[in-house]
């Protein structure tokens, strides 16, 4: 029994491949900031269904790339009905690629500021039920601080936490799913 958020055919494929697996790459990290960040006030479903041209239009997520985008680049952006066409989200995206090369100098890459919040390994959740989830904790909240202090945007405590549970720092698959096993591993 899979957790019960994963309905749709792109959900359950992204559940049973992505979700909770942990992952150190920082391309991929950003990637998830950007849609988490995109994602709200709107369906995770709605996200994946633009994924693909949200990789497009983001260089891949290359955050060295997106820094590089101008205000033409954004209204072009604006445009695009493969994406979410939110101005605040859209210039968050190009923001917080800035941010990320900060954080790359300053403080050792994206992967090491962010898995720093759960102390470099997963934290392994024993969720019964869907109702068990929280949509932040402590830790999110604290990862939300100090991302805000580096200059992201859309990155309140329930979106980290929503990016702590895609990329693997928290393992909230309940226990009924058999991907809770498979993404209890350390690195």
């Amino acid at each position: 029994m899979r957790c019960a958020w994963a309905r749709s055919e792109l959900e359950i494929e992204y559940h049973d491949r992505e979700w909770g697996v942990p992952v150190y790459d920082e391309r991929v990290l950003y990637e998830f900031l950007v849609l988490e960040g995109a994602q709200a006030g709107l369906s995770w479903s709605t996200i994946l269904k633009k994924r693909d041209r949200y990789r497009e239009v983001f260089a891949g997520f290359d955050a060295r790339a997106v820094a590089r985008y101008d205000q033409r680049r954004v209204e072009r952006l604006l445009r695009d009905p493969g994406i979410v066409r939110n101005r605040l989200k859209v210039q968050s995206a190009i923001s917080n690629a800035k941010a990320t090369l900060l954080v790359r100098e300053k403080h050792g890459g994206l992967n090491t500021l962010l898995w720093s919040f759960v102390g470099g390994a997963p934290i392994v959740n024993q969720r019964r039920a869907m109702s068990d989830v929280p949509s932040r904790t402590e830790q999110s909240d604290a990862m939300s601080r100090a991302l805000k202090k580096l200059g992201f945007r859309f990155v309140g405590s329930t979106i980290c936490y929503a990016l702590m549970q895609a990329t693997g720092m928290v393992n909230d698959h309940l226990l009924s799913c058999p991907r809770h096993a498979a993404c209890s591993g350390k690195r």
